[in-house]
């Protein structure tokens, strides 16, 4: 069989797993200025911007540190989703607004640029979380009987 499901199922998680822990690196070090990038989105009320500077950049490297080691994936791989549709979302929602503002995609730097490229790149990010939830939850569905008890 040329298409093995498993290593399609790790490269996907290692390759996300690079990604949130990449992304949340400069983040954490630099909340102030990932504040400011949070901030020139122009997506959330001011009440909410330094709460998700510090909070969303360790989400990620949690996120990313899970699907490394391959643990809660349940959560992980939905939580992984949820968070890639709403990067997608924001970055789509300021396309459309003509708003040129930085990404703060993989750093907290306000100077990375938010164009259709970054769209891409985040949809196929999308997809590639969505392929892991689905791998996630058809091994979960596998493991279980019907009376919802591991075999």
């Amino acid at each position: 069989m040329i298409f093995n499901k498993t290593i399609f199922y790790h490269v996907i998680r290692i390759i996300l797993a690079i990604v949130f822990i990449y992304a949340s690196i400069d983040k954490i070090i630099h909340p102030q200025s990932f504040a400011q990038a949070v901030f020139n989105h122009q997506v959330l009320p001011e009440i909410l911007i330094n709460i998700i500077a510090i909070v969303l950049p360790w989400m990620e490297l949690i996120l990313g540190l899970c699907l490394l080691f391959n643990v809660w994936m349940n959560g992980a791989s939905v939580l992984t989703a949820v968070l890639m549709f709403i990067f997608m979302s924001t970055i789509t929602f300021n396309l459309l607004r003509g708003l040129d503002v930085g990404c703060g995609c993989f750093s907290s730097s306000t100077d990375e640029s938010m164009d259709s490229l970054t769209l891409i790149r985040d949809m196929i990010f999308l997809c590639l979380s969505f392929g892991l939830v689905v791998f996630v939850f058809k091994k979960h569905k596998r493991t279980l009987g019907r009376s919802g008890v591991a075999k």
